[in-house]
């Protein structure tokens, strides 16, 4: 399986448990919806895709974080999940979790790794 990687925002646009970072990745041949958020100073990226049945989490672009900006939350079914982790802690999904992205930040810029069949 090859990667490729590309910048999908600066650093600085990722604030600590605050709004993420929608992109797309190539996700095993296949265009998906992702996002990337920062909590406690890491970048944490995943496929914007709740276990529990195909939905996005956001229903407004980016908010990911519940009101405490401790979990990250599905806006349809309510499952929240750890943001460090991506494992679901509460709702229908209990148990499962997101599907985590590899993501690193380098030179100021956050950067997504896209995985392809290769």
């Amino acid at each position: 399986m090859a990667e490729t990687e590309r910048v999908i925002c600066s650093s600085a646009e990722l604030i600590d448990s605050g709004a993420g970072i929608r992109f797309e990745v190539d996700y095993l041949g296949e265009k998906s919806p992702a996002f990337a958020v920062r909590y406690e100073g890491m970048v944490r990226a995943f496929l914007n895709r709740c276990p529990h049945a195909p939905a996005e989490l956001d229903w407004i672009p980016g908010q990911f974080f519940d009101t405490e900006g401790l979990l990250l939350v599905c806006s349809n079914h309510g499952a929240s999940f750890l943001p460090d982790s991506g494992i679901c802690v509460g709702g229908p999904c209990t148990g499962r979790g997101l599907t985590a992205l590899a993501v690193e930040e380098r030179e100021g810029s956050v950067i997504a790794k896209d995985l392809r069949h290769g």
